[in-house]
């Protein structure tokens, strides 16, 4: 917003982190810890005997019967798949008529745990005490290391401009599996989103639960059930792991499969996903791909351990029920080639895990003394069997998924505790630097880094409550040596998982002796402390950090969306400043339509400021320029004062002269990039940088997709997350809001082309290309003749691609190196497209959203309201369209031209929006508005921000209602109404 130098506005930053209820899916990969002693045994045995499996089928089968359940529960051997997630969730009522038709089913059902009842809690949020304000001119966001804790705030204010400075965490738990819970009633004050996701449900109206139009693609079978070949099928894990319905997973999986991109189903199949965002749909497709990878991985790894001989049916059975990657690794580290063989398999390949099946299946017929065989090592003594038993036993505990499940069961309702501290290495090495003695090879500047980190030298926090970026800065803190962390579980933890296994789970089935009890319990005692305990903490700091990463991800995606849609400040002159002391601010005068018209260098902070100011104010009224943008950069104040200075003094007269300031991170980087040299070979890196932040006003969208979205500083801790997340996620939300602007052909540049929907720089080069060399297009029709365009990549861009008639008609009046020629005569030009025939006429509905796939049935609507295509945009045709939404709904409109609701209503937008409709908007007062934290309520926000770090961010547009005005502090007090779409 270009602004005046008398009215400068106040600005208020807030941030305020939620405490979470996460679910802690509690999974990782790591070795099992055990020693590392070299062994070999004498007499290898691997397999498990006949007698062993079904002894140890026998005692399955009776510890279900014997095992208490509620009498809702008592109908759970009919559900047809129990999901074995980190957290054990109440048993669900199976639907009417469902029954367990193969022993793999009735496997999974009695793996479950009925007698266990999960209380679900929520962590609210307490009321805040404090009220802080923070003024600033001017918020840069870096990647630092700074470790800032920020007081609670009691008002809240967000500023179009600005990019918050932390990255917060809602309790969004991408890895839970059950349906959202009740809502409970939130007191209008309260700000408390504890929503388990949210986010991914519909963002509409539509029933919930219940396909709106075509619930799965014609053709498509209403199943994928072990498609994958798991245990478990990938359309009901997918739904449980994102929390969106059944029928809308598969739908997205169909689409996934069909190569649609994300921008594609959310504009023009919206009645198939039940209206769900970009974000929940990539969500989706994130998990599906994971689940896609650990099904390929679980295959080869089942395969690499049939060739080395050690597969069982058992071990097959666990690997293909894993959820996770973690999961898998969990179960399969022990047989990695390279690995030292572990306890148990050591005591297996003694051939004593027939022993110990016995021991928990048949303790009377066991005999530990004929074990014995003094000439064998591991076996030389019924202390070495018992010993031996004891391993195989504890290994049996530490992967059974029952035993499992109830211990995270535990760890759920008890206090855990995420702890760091500083390290002896840091210490000694602050120590040293403060008395002098520090080395010469040492690092300079590493004991500022430990001071970064002051804040968690004693730091505790519930693992549940602890924000992203506090665990974020924790991972980083002991990457770097400076912390050191550990996760505290209760004691109390390891007593009742203790009881519980003895006393049920690991009972023996039979009269067991007083000795063969101790074996038990020195099993699980030893299961417990050397192999589950780490993998719970191991579980849980991935599980945090994974948690953390895409809650970073999700706020650096946020940013970028409103950055990226900006509203443009277009038709008239404007000058880009590249502010700065010695070397001077380099300036960049473009034209309306973002061409070059001037560039100079200007020392505006030096002697001699006068004649600097009479040489800018010629330029000035030499090109009628009355905008003048600043980049945020060094000598960015002071170039703003010299510029209010004069317009305060009306030094521009006749000129109204007006200036604004905007990031220009990433304007040095692009500056020197292949793409910037190839666009102005003839400038100086330094003038291209004002030009870049000229243009990044001008048309936002147009210029920031040529910079990495990484280097635009819109986010935090971008180097402590998962590179291919990171970049994963910035394409598509870039792809995102370049297809639903849309773009005008013959004037799109190659660079911004690359992110539309179904092209790729091959084919954005491929259009550019026959656009040179036929002239510009007359329709979208004629894509189909260029170079690389099949079926496919058509359907998905066409919707996004505009042929704007006034453009067209000018650049058809401007001088073309080639002559336009037909669509008939094309085809000879393009390899590939013989034989392709297109219309070479203007149409009217390609310079709307209307996808070419409903063209015909716009025609008909247009014919049902008594229009025609000339008439698009047009008061006319909207009053008609108007009129007969009132008199008919969408609904029964949309049967009689035989279309959805959804694709109507896009038909309708398509028609009645004015020619050259842009999605961005400009909406403001001119000045920082406060909303109150308790004027912030769940129902006044969309489904898919209905948490507390997504609530509202910058460039968003809201509708408020102005409930006080302080003319005296300069404060407008403001009551959300709703956030706009």
């Amino acid at each position: 917003m270009m602004r005046r130098p008398r009215t400068t506005a106040k600005c208020v930053s807030y941030n305020e982190y939620e405490n979470t209820d996460t679910d802690m899916s509690l999974s990782q990969t790591v070795s099992d810890g055990e020693d590392d002693e070299e062994w070999k045994p004498t007499d290898p045995q691997s397999s498990v005997s006949p007698n062993a499996a079904k002894m140890s089928a026998t005692r399955e089968k009776k510890a279900a019967v014997t095992r208490t359940a509620k009498p809702k529960e008592q109908k759970r051997p009919k559900v047809t798949k129990v999901s074995r997630d980190a957290k054990p969730r109440a048993p669900c009522k199976p639907a009417a008529g469902q029954k367990t038709t193969s022993k793999r089913a009735k496997d999974a059902a009695e793996a479950g745990m009925p007698g266990i009842k999960r209380k679900k809690t929520h962590a609210g949020f307490e009321k805040d005490q404090c009220e802080a304000q923070t003024d600033f001119q001017e918020e840069k966001m870096t990647d630092e290391s700074d470790i800032t804790i920020k007081p609670k705030e009691e008002r809240l204010s967000f500023i179009v401009s600005q990019v918050p400075g932390t990255s917060n965490w809602g309790d969004e738990g991408s890895s839970q599996i059950h349906p959202p819970v009740k809502k409970e009633n939130l007191k209008e004050e309260d700000f408390t989103f504890d929503e388990p996701c949210l986010k991914k449900q519909k963002t509409s109206g539509a029933c919930q639960g219940q396909p709106t139009a075509r619930p799965l693609l014609e053709g498509q079978p209403c199943s994928l059930k072990n498609e994958l070949n798991m245990n478990w099928n990938v359309t009901e894990l997918l739904s449980a792991l994102t929390c969106v319905e059944k029928w809308v997973c598969a739908n997205i999986i169909l689409l996934l499969r069909e190569e649609n991109t994300v921008p594609f189903m959310v504009r023009y199949r919206k009645e198939m996903i039940n209206h769900l965002d970009a974000d929940a749909v990539r969500d989706v497709q994130i998990v599906y791909e994971e689940l896609c990878s650990l099904a390929k991985k679980t295959n080869s790894v089942i395969q690499t351990l049939k060739k080395d001989g050690v597969l069982t049916p058992e071990l097959e059975k666990t690997m293909r029920s894993c959820r996770s990657t973690d999961e898998l690794d969990h179960v399969y580290s022990p047989y990695k080639k390279g690995s030292k063989l572990t306890k148990a398999r050591r005591a297996k390949a003694l051939g004593l895990e027939a022993a110990a099946s016995a021991l928990i299946n048949a303790p009377q017929t066991l005999d530990l003394s004929t074990w014995v065989q003094p000439a064998t090592q591991g076996l030389s003594s019924l202390k070495e069997v018992t010993t031996g038993v004891e391993h195989i036993l504890a290994d049996m505990i530490a992967k059974d998924p029952e035993t499992l499940t109830y211990v995270k069961a535990l760890c759920e309702k008890s206090f855990v505790t995420i702890q760091s501290s500083v390290s002896k290495t840091a210490l000694k090495e602050k120590e040293q630097d403060k008395s002098g003695s520090k080395k010469a090879g040492a690092e300079h500047g590493k004991p500022k880094d430990i001071e970064k980190f002051h804040l968690y030298f004693e730091f505790t926090c519930n693992i549940q409550r602890i924000q992203p970026h506090q665990t974020l800065a924790i991972n980083r803190g002991e990457s770097l040596k400076i912390l050191t962390v550990k996760v505290n579980i209760p004691d109390r933890v390891k007593s009742d998982f203790t009881w519980w296994c003895v006393n049920n789970r690991w009972r023996p089935k039979s009269m067991a002796k007083e000795e063969q009890k101790a074996i038990i319990m020195n099993a699980v005692d030893d299961s417990y402390k050397r192999l589950i305990l780490p993998f719970l903490t191991r579980s849980y700091r991935t599980k945090l950090t994974s948690a953390a990463e895409k809650e970073s991800i999700a706020m650096f995606v946020r940013n970028l969306r409103q950055r990226l849609l900006v509203c443009p400040v277009r038709g008239c002159v404007i000058m880009g400043v590249d502010p700065g002391f010695r070397h001077g601010c380099k300036l960049a005068i473009l034209s309306p339509t973002s061409q070059i018209i001037h560039t100079d260098v200007l020392y505006l902070h030096n002697a001699g400021q006068q004649r600097e100011a009479e040489k800018l104010r010629h330029l000035m009224t030499k090109y009628s320029c009355t905008k003048v943008v600043i980049g945020n950069g060094t000598a960015c104040r002071e170039t703003e004062t010299f510029f209010a200075d004069l317009i305060a003094r009306r030094f521009f007269h006749p000129l109204d002269v007006s200036y604004c300031i905007t990031n220009e991170a990433g304007a040095s980087i692009y500056s020197v990039s292949p793409e910037a040299v190839k666009e102005m070979p003839d400038l100086d890196p330094n003038l291209r940088s004002a030009v870049s932040i000229g243009r990044r006003v001008q048309d936002p969208l147009g210029e920031l997709v040529k910079i990495d979205p990484k280097h635009i500083g819109i986010g935090t801790y971008q180097h402590d997350v998962s590179a291919g997340a990171l970049k994963a996620a910035l394409e598509g939300v870039v792809q995102e809001c370049v297809s639903f602007v849309g773009v005008d052909i013959n004037i799109c540049s190659e660079i911004l082309m690359r992110h539309v929907a179904g092209l790729n720089a091959g084919r954005a080069r491929n259009i550019t290309e026959w656009r040179e060399q036929n002239g510009p297009f007359t329709n979208r029709e004629q894509l189909k003749l260029v170079k690389g365009m099949g079926p496919k990549s058509y359907q998905q861009c066409a919707g996004f691609i505009r042929i704007d008639p006034q453009t067209l008609q000018s650049v058809k009046s401007s001088p073309q190196p080639a002559a336009t020629v037909t669509g008939k005569a094309a085809t000879k030009k393009c390899k590939g497209k013989t034989g392709v025939k297109t219309a070479d006429s203007l149409n009217p509905l390609d310079q709307t959203c209307i996808h070419p796939e409903s063209y015909s049935v716009a025609q008909r609507f247009l014919s049902l309201v008594d229009g025609s295509v000339d008439q698009i945009g047009s008061a006319v045709l909207k009053h008609c369209v108007e009129s007969k939404i009132k008199t008919n709904s969408v609904e029964e409109l949309a049967r009689v031209v035989d279309t959805t609701p959804e694709t109507l209503k896009i038909i309708i937008d398509g028609l009645t929006q004015p020619p050259g409709f842009d999605i961005r908007q400009n909406i403001g007062v001119g000045r920082s508005g406060l909303i109150h934290k308790s004027k912030i309520t769940l129902d006044k926000l969309p489904v898919s921000q209905r948490r507390r770090s997504l609530a509202l961010g910058p460039g968003e547009r809201v509708e408020v209602r102005v409930l006080n005005v302080d003319s005296q502090r300069g404060r407008i007090s403001l009551d959300l109404i709703r956030v706009l779409q």
